[in-house]
Parts: structure tokens; sequence; C-alpha cells
């Protein structure tokens, strides 16, 4: 006969008692949720490319996540300078995206005109680029003026 555990709840948040090692700098949290993140994530992906590229590099090359600190926290501070670029230059358009997205269970498709101001601000004020990987040479989709999708044959 199978013996049953009863659950324990704590209502205190999970703290590491593990010190974080001396060589790696502080940083704090983004302090945002998924989806403003994911409102920026093409405009994230590249303005921080390179901090992005050195961690996941750091990872392929270590099985030891304790080595990659270091450019985590890095790219932590490349996210958070573009969340308080975006705050200060593109607020509104970002909040009504992120809401958008929020209300929409995050799918882009629900909120592509809410996404075109928030490029147009991103790009004008900012000098951002969006690039959408995987995507075929030429221009970008949202560059285009007469966008067809159609599906491709298999």
């Amino acid at each position: 006969m199978a013996s049953h555990r009863s659950a324990t709840f704590s209502d205190q948040p999970y703290s590491d008692p593990n010190p974080l090692p001396s060589s790696v700098p502080h940083v704090e949290e983004l302090g945002t949720t998924s989806a403003p993140l994911k409102s920026i994530s093409f405009q994230l992906g590249s303005h921080c490319k390179a901090v992005n590229d050195d961690f996941m590099l750091c990872k392929a090359e270590s099985r030891d996540p304790a080595k990659c600190l270091a450019e985590g926290r890095k790219v932590t501070r490349c996210a958070t300078e573009l969340i308080n670029k975006m705050r200060e230059s593109c607020l509104s358009e970002w909040d009504a995206h992120w809401q958008c997205l929020e209300k929409n269970n995050q799918h882009f498709q629900a909120c592509r005109k809410l996404e075109k101001g928030l490029n147009d601000c991103a790009f004008s004020k900012l000098n951002l680029s969006k690039s959408i990987p995987g995507s075929p040479d030429g221009p970008q989709v949202h560059e285009k003026k007469s966008p067809i999708f159609t599906r491709v044959q298999k």
C-alpha cells in the first residue's frame, strides 16, 4: 500500500542559499513579465545580438552553468538598457502592444496594427531594426508595401 505525504506550502519566496561567485557582478532583474518582453522580442534580439551570441557560445562550450554567469549578466544588462529606452521613447505604443498581446493569449496576429505603431516608433526614435530569424533574403515582411502571405507547398 502506498503511503501519502501531505503537501507543504510556503508563502515565502524561494531564496537560493548559495551566494554568487565574487567574480560575477550583481545585476538587477528585468522587472517585467512575458508580454512586454515578447512585444519587443525582435528588437531585443537585434539590439543584444552580440551579448546573446556570447552567452549561447559559452553555454555550448561548457556544461557548467556557473561558467556563463558573467555572460548572462551582460544579457540582462542589455535587455534592461533596451527596456529603459523603450519606456523613455515609445511607452504608449509599447504599452498598447503588450497589453493587446496579454489579452490575446500572446498571439502576434491579433495585434498587428498596434505592432506597426510600435515598430514605427522603435525604428524612428531609437534607430532599432527588426529581423525575423529564418526569413528569406530580401525585405522583411513588415517592410513590404503589399505583403502577400502564401503557404509553402511541400
